[in-house]
């Protein structure tokens, strides 16, 4: 297995997929040149057909994946920014989201809405939200959050199959930093299968994507001061491994939840909801969310920094737990 980049691991995909399957296409704003590399080299393996650079428009894109997906293509949408995605969000939640459901299950639209978020890179605030908790919310729509280039590869070939319309979400700082294992061959990994990055016995975090990884430093801190943390990945958040991460807190009875998302309603206070009607009786401590503050991102990095989660926030909040 080759050790390769988040963005290495999601332009393997894309090859491979693009390769097996001729419905398979890709659209979306400077897709050719590829801006993070995701899709660097695939205009000139598959052309200007299957590879299609738009206008700006969202709204345009989300339209024509939709009428493609209902013909029997299966279009991999890319929104440069997560944020971006307002713009289209008639066609993805009235449309898409509900097609299956008002045509009594007649309708397939497999279409995967590739995009990215979180901060981390200067972006500011209209370039670095997490909406996750937004599409969650609806009915009919699949959230595929990887954390690792492994998990990117097999995940997107997964979404790319799936008949039903999934939002696939990455995290822009991932990119370029979070590297791995990854197969040259084919595989994938099932949706609703939660990875548990780290064995313990004191507290459960559940963390998503880059989190995930600010979750296992703080892990390997509070190992050093004998409290063994849980660490798990949910890897998609719809579906949902419950069964896993309550599992997890009936062995700790303790849990700490971690996304970069706003703290508010964000899909930690869903994951608190359910830890709480399932295994309330198991909790010798209130569950607590580490989360972005309800603020929008700030320009200035080292403001920045301050808005995202870190190994130390984390530490803290278990050693409070603990007490």
């Amino acid at each position: 297995m080759a050790v390769v980049t988040m963005s290495q691991a999601l332009n393997m995909a894309l090859h491979e997929e693009m390769a097996r399957d001729e419905r398979v296409f890709l659209i979306g704003e400077d897709i050719k040149d590829s801006t993070y590399g995701i899709t660097k080299g695939l205009w000139d393996t598959y052309g200007h057909k299957r590879v299609i650079g738009t206008p700006i428009s969202e709204a345009a894109i989300a339209g024509a994946v939709l009428g493609a997906a209902s013909v029997g293509l299966r279009p991999v949408a890319e929104f440069m920014y997560m944020t971006f995605m307002m713009c289209a969000m008639d066609q993805v939640v009235n449309q898409a989201a509900k097609s299956k459901y008002m045509f009594g299950g007649k309708a397939v639209l497999p279409i995967v809405y590739r995009t990215m978020a979180g901060a981390g890179r200067a972006n500011a605030a209209q370039h670095t939200q997490s909406l996750e908790a937004w599409f969650a919310h609806v009915p009919g729509l699949k959230i595929v959050m990887p954390t690792t280039p492994y998990d990117a590869k097999g995940l997107l070939k997964t979404s790319i199959r799936d008949d039903n319309p999934v939002i696939f979400i990455e995290n822009k700082v991932q990119y370029a930093t979070t590297r791995g294992e990854v197969p040259s061959t084919d595989y994938t990994i099932p949706f609703g299968q939660a990875a548990i990055r780290r064995a313990g016995t004191d507290v459960t975090i559940v963390a998503l994507q880059r989190m995930n990884e600010i979750a296992l430093e703080a892990a390997d801190e509070l190992a050093e001061i004998g409290i063994e943390a849980e660490v798990i990945d949910p890897r998609t958040i719809v579906p949902l491994d419950l069964d896993s991460i309550v599992k997890s807190v009936r062995k700790t009875h303790r849990v700490v939840i971690v996304h970069e998302a706003h703290e508010r309603v964000g899909f930690g206070a869903e994951l608190v909801a359910q830890i709480v009607q399932h295994a309330f009786d198991y909790l010798d401590a209130p569950p607590i969310r580490v989360a972005n503050p309800n603020v929008p991102t700030p320009f200035n990095r080292t403001l920045e920094e301050l808005s995202i989660p870190s190994a130390a926030q984390v530490v803290q909040a278990v050693r409070g737990l603990m007490r």
